[in-house]
């Protein structure tokens, strides 16, 4: 199978190197350094120092190039560019080739999923998302992990399970897209609250209270927004959730500690080669739980935070409300 990776990021990378060697794989970077690093070096310095890329692995910073014999394309840029990439590849893809989303968030101003901007953007192709606690610089060492296809198509999700796991790497089928994706994005946003604990040195109780309430935030929303319970639950749920809250590697976590340090927005993101996609992801959670009437403490708190409407140290003790909600849910 001709595989494209569009979006050269940690993550990117990572999906590409892991199925290079059983498929012919390439993978499309903005930068044409990187995609030289990649194709001739065998890595990518910038977002995954000192691992090396399956030799198999081809880059290219031409997206039509990329996609144009591809029968299947995997998008990993963040979301704020994901509809762009799309437009610029559109008249590229081969008419039947399933698309698959590595991006965890959602559009801002529409509120739309990334399948569903693939949707919009490219009609009639098969979608689905990959998703799931998946940490790019524990797989490329080769620890065991565990993702979620989230497709309605079974024929698709079958297919596509095939062609990602491998090894100690596997794959589970899930058919609630709605709820996957949910998952993936809102759990950004929790991660920023677990991290500003950390970086307030509130302990281990009251992180594990703020990330346990906000499972029960991201449920609630998702649910409203059709998604099935029981998904929360699992890997594209509280499997998520727990490794990005927890792992010193996360995006989001580590600029929710740098905030609990008292340090600037503006200074922290400055300094990142990735996009924290949790710092965007509260105001569209907002907007959803104001369209669904749902009160998302939790979100709340962290929208004022990065818009530096709340201080950090003082907002804390809103990250854990008492009184006006019960166990469970």
């Amino acid at each position: 199978m001709k595989i494209a990776v569009l979006g050269a990021g940690s993550w990117g990378t990572t999906v590409a190197s892991l199925v290079a060697p059983r498929h012919h794989t390439v993978l499309w970077a903005r930068n044409p350094e990187v995609a030289k690093a990649v194709t001739v070096d065998h890595a990518n310095p910038d977002y995954l120092p000192g691992f090396t890329l399956a030799r198999e692995l081809a880059a290219t910073a031409d997206l039509g190039e990329a996609v144009c014999a591809a029968d299947l394309v995997v998008i990993g840029v963040p979301t704020s560019g994901f509809r762009r990439v799309l437009e610029e590849v559109a008249d590229h893809l081969r008419p039947w080739a399933p698309v698959v989303s590595l991006s965890k968030g959602l559009e801002r101003g529409t509120h739309l999923r990334m399948t569903e901007v693939i949707k919009e953007v490219v009609p009639g192709h098969p979608v689905a998302a990959l998703t799931g606690p998946n940490i790019a610089t524990e797989i490329m060492s080769g620890k065991a992990a565990a993702a979620v296809i989230a497709t309605e198509d079974l024929e698709v999700a079958s297919a596509i399970q095939k062609v990602f796991t491998r090894g100690v790497f596997r794959v589970y089928l899930n058919h609630d897209v709605v709820g996957c994706e949910m998952g993936g994005a809102l759990k950004n946003v929790i991660a920023i609250a677990a991290g500003i604990g950390e970086g307030l040195g509130v302990g281990d109780n009251t992180r594990a209270a703020v990330m346990s309430r906000g499972l029960a935030e991201l449920t609630r929303l998702g649910v409203a927004m059709g998604a099935q319970p029981a998904t929360f639950a699992g890997l594209a749920g509280m499997g998520d959730l727990i490794a990005t809250c927890m792992s010193p590697h996360s995006r989001n976590r580590a600029v929710g500690e740098q905030l609990g340090r008292g340090r600037r927005l503006e200074d922290i993101l400055a300094e990142m080669h990735m996009v924290a996609e949790g710092v965007k992801t509260a105001t569209v959670a907002l907007e959803l739980a104001e369209r669904h009437r749902l009160d998302l403490p939790i979100c709340t708190m962290i929208d004022g935070v990065v818009k530096g409407e709340i201080e950090p140290s003082g907002a804390y003790w809103g990250l854990t409300p008492a009184g006006h909600e019960n166990e469970p849910g």
